[in-house]
């Protein structure tokens, strides 16, 4: 007999399995979506009201896999990503949102 247990419950806390848990990003690299449908990713550096992407790369679009197929492997093959040469300088209010991303993201 074989059992398949998620998660277990000790004291009134749910524990899951350690395999199961996806670390969060550290460091400080976002996938920034930005007024007017632009998606930028890149080192985030927030001074005087404006957003500063240093490694920054451009998502320029994807097909059929989805935003969130796009954050979770943006190498994918139906996703075209353009690194660009140049620092990103956005005004801090045209940022929708954002979402942390590995160190490594897109480049």
């Amino acid at each position: 007999m074989e059992e398949n247990v998620n998660t277990i419950s000790i004291n009134g806390v749910s524990y899951v399995r350690a395999d199961s848990v996806q670390a969060a990003p550290t460091g400080n690299r976002s996938v920034v979506v930005v007024d007017r449908g632009w998606i930028f990713a890149g080192d985030v550096k927030r001074e005087n009201g404006r957003i500063r992407l240093s490694r920054a790369v451009w998502v320029l679009r994807w097909d059929s896999i989805g935003f969130d197929g796009v954050i979770a492997n943006p190498k994918d093959k139906k996703v075209t990503i353009k690194i660009m040469k140049n620092k990103i300088d956005i005004p801090e209010g045209a940022e929708i949102f954002n979402v942390p991303v590995d160190d490594d993201w897109g480049l």
